[in-house]
């Protein structure tokens, strides 16, 4: 009873600061987009490609989460974005408290759209709220099509569903339609994309969704413009 007690206050306290997150962002006209996945679906690679077709028009920020190492912040780096890198030390997974402390390293009036790459997991993330605008999940073809049903909670609450690395689905067995179906039963409202950041195939419908809800966001008025 004690443990149920200490996992419901600590719940509790992240959604009050995952508010005041929110109400910064809002704030200042930014919109927040947390993308999860298992380690090694892409989110990186993602994060480059929807950067390469923002970036004429939204200044970019990035969150980096990882247990340890900075081999994605220094990715992203070299696109000469602002990126801060996160390391968990351990923790499986981004708090609303440590979203809070890291945008006191950037200048939050110049940025339009800020990505939150979590810790690479398919659980803990989905537990904790960040003040994201939109949760963005992720599976990689080489790791099953059985990924919803194995993981519900990320993918009930996912805005966004991208199948990455779609073309290897030659290589393997995975049933693409199966696991749309499973989402679908599980959460009507989520977009489902599939997508090949090697082959550059479904990034254009991606980002049209995102920019969309960017827009919806902000208005019509990009980062050139403010």
């Amino acid at each position: 009873m004690n443990t149920i007690k200490v996992v419901k206050q600590l719940l509790e306290w992240n959604e009050d600061c995952s508010n005041e997150v929110k109400d910064i962002l809002s704030g200042k006209k930014i919109f927040a987009i947390n993308i999860m996945s298992a380690p090694g679906a892409g989110k990186t690679s993602l994060i480059i490609k929807l950067i390469e077709k923002l970036h004429p028009n939204y200044h970019v920020a990035v969150i980096e989460g990882d247990i340890a190492g900075q081999i994605d912040a220094e990715k992203l780096d070299s696109l000469g974005v602002p990126v801060v890198q996160l390391n968990t030390n351990g923790a499986c997974h981004i708090e609303a408290m440590s979203m809070k402390k890291m945008l006191g390293y950037f200048d939050l009036d110049d940025i339009d759209v800020l990505f939150i790459e979590n810790v690479g997991n398919l659980v803990c993330p989905a537990e904790f709220e960040v003040g994201e605008d939109a949760k963005l999940a992720m599976v990689s073809i080489p790791e099953g099509d059985d990924k919803v049903v194995k993981y519900p909670l990320l993918f009930s609450k996912a805005d966004i569903v991208v199948l990455n690395k779609f073309d290897m689905k030659r290589f393997f067995d995975f049933n693409d339609r199966q696991l749309e179906g499973d989402v679908r039963a599980l959460n009507g409202e989520a977009k489902v994309y599939r997508t090949s950041c090697e082959a550059n195939e479904g990034i254009d419908a991606l980002y049209k969704d995102i920019e969309k809800r960017i827009v919806g966001k902000l208005g019509e008025k990009n980062a050139q413009a403010r």
